[in-house]
């Protein structure tokens, strides 16, 4: 089997769109939570979220192709490009039938669901754009990547909700690993800051109407409600390791164990006994071939929802035992927010990137102790701490839960 390296991270994100500018934020505690500027909320029960401010469009696109691309497209293809970039990777040498992209979205273009929809009510059916379709399918981000870089290979789009862009990541690092493809861009976009989103996650309940910044994405908190919504995108080029040191590529580390397993419960709330968030764990362990004891820091899923976080609390504790007296697991979504079929893959490389610069990023605004979440969360302000082995957790509705396990590589980069 083949080790699989990470040689390439981009990202748009609610706390930066440069790995210096994420690193830096992640660093200091940076709350990307805000009044949200891009939509009329004045009807909206949630008023806040985690916009990526800094995004223009128009740096990146003309007019005429913004005509056919939704904002989770635009996404992805900038993360992409950034990645591409960061990678070094001349795509002229290699087959680009063995470059692959797995890449997720987990609702794909709900915006442009949203303003056709209007237009539709407002106009009638026949004045709906050709480009519809191809704008709200789920898929696009992949293929427009693929377009956008040339690929040719295996393009895919797993759509596991929240788990998605952990699943792409899972996906990737398999088809290498077993030698079907030499490189994958693997990761996720979402867009879902607009009314129709926010409108359909608050019926259900599961967003923080607060609308207090500070006390909004408030994870393992006692006083935790409901998550804060995100945006953005984030990909990571993996590449067969052994390719990727006969071209002197800049290496960030590898991705060293997967695991993907499903509750089969319920639609949208995990099994509270988190058997299989803990399988998922216990099975990258495994194939990592490493000890629990090697794991010094966990991001976890940590939505800052009452059921999620008590639940992940309890697998990890299932899991390590007494080790997990001793872990450090913290939640970035107290500053990303909640990115859906993206959270995954901008979770990888943000504990990457921490891992490498020797720190344990915390989980911010925290301040009711929670007997059923109490583990050290890092709360607050972050901890300088030498590691190299670190686990990313996704849950998504539906029940599907994807464990990733990275090793660092301070050395090659």
């Amino acid at each position: 089997m083949k080790r699989v390296a990470i040689t390439g991270l981009g990202a748009v994100s609610p706390i930066g769109n440069t790995l210096d500018e994420i690193l830096k934020n992640l660093k200091e505690g940076y709350c990307g939570v805000d009044y949200l500027k891009n939509i009329d909320t004045s009807e909206l029960n949630v008023k806040v979220g985690c916009e990526c401010k800094d995004f223009n469009p128009l740096d990146f696109f003309t007019k005429k192709e913004l005509r056919r691309l939704d904002r989770v497209n635009q996404f992805a293809i900038v993360s992409a490009r950034k990645a591409f970039l960061d990678s070094g990777i001349k795509l002229e040498e290699y087959n680009t039938q063995r470059v692959g992209i797995s890449f997720s979205s987990g609702i794909g273009g709900i915006e442009t669901i949203e303003k056709e929809s209007l237009i539709v009510a407002e106009k009638g059916f026949n004045k709906i754009s050709p480009f519809f379709i191809p704008m709200v399918i789920a898929n696009m981000s992949a293929s427009h990547i693929a377009i956008d870089l040339g690929i040719h290979g295996n393009v895919t789009c797993p759509v596991t909700a929240c788990a998605g862009s952990s699943n792409a990541i899972l996906d990737g690092y398999r088809s290498i690993k077993d030698g079907y493809s030499d490189i994958v861009f693997a990761g996720g976009a979402e867009a879902s800051l607009n009314r129709l989103g926010l409108s359909g996650f608050s019926s259900m309940r599961a967003l923080n109407e607060s609308n207090d910044i500070n006390r909004s994405s408030i994870p393992f908190d006692k006083e935790r409600s409901g998550f804060v919504m995100g945006e953005g995108a984030a990909t990571i080029v993996l590449e067969d390791y052994n390719m990727a040191k006969k071209r002197g590529a800049k290496i960030y580390g590898e991705v060293i164990g997967a695991f993907m397993t499903c509750d089969a419960g319920h639609i949208t709330a995990p099994n509270e006994n988190g058997e299989f968030v803990s399988l998922a764990m216990e099975e990258a362990i495994k194939e990592a071939g490493i000890k629990k004891e090697d794991i010094a820091y966990i991001n976890a899923h940590g939505t800052s929802t009452a059921l999620n976080d008590k639940t992940e609390t309890l697998a990890v504790k299932n899991t390590f035992k007494e080790h997990s007296k001793n872990l450090k697991m913290s939640s970035t979504k107290s500053m990303t927010g909640h990115l859906l079929g993206a959270s995954g893959s901008l979770e990888v490389l943000m504990t990457l990137i921490s891992m490498n610069d020797g720190f344990i990023p915390p989980t911010i605004n925290y301040k009711n102790f929670d007997e059923e979440c109490d583990l050290n969360i890092v709360p607050n302000i972050s901890i300088r701490e030498d590691y190299n082995i670190a686990m990313s957790n996704s849950l998504g509705f539906g029940g599907h839960n994807v464990s990733i396990i990275v090793r660092g590589n301070k050395d090659e980069i």
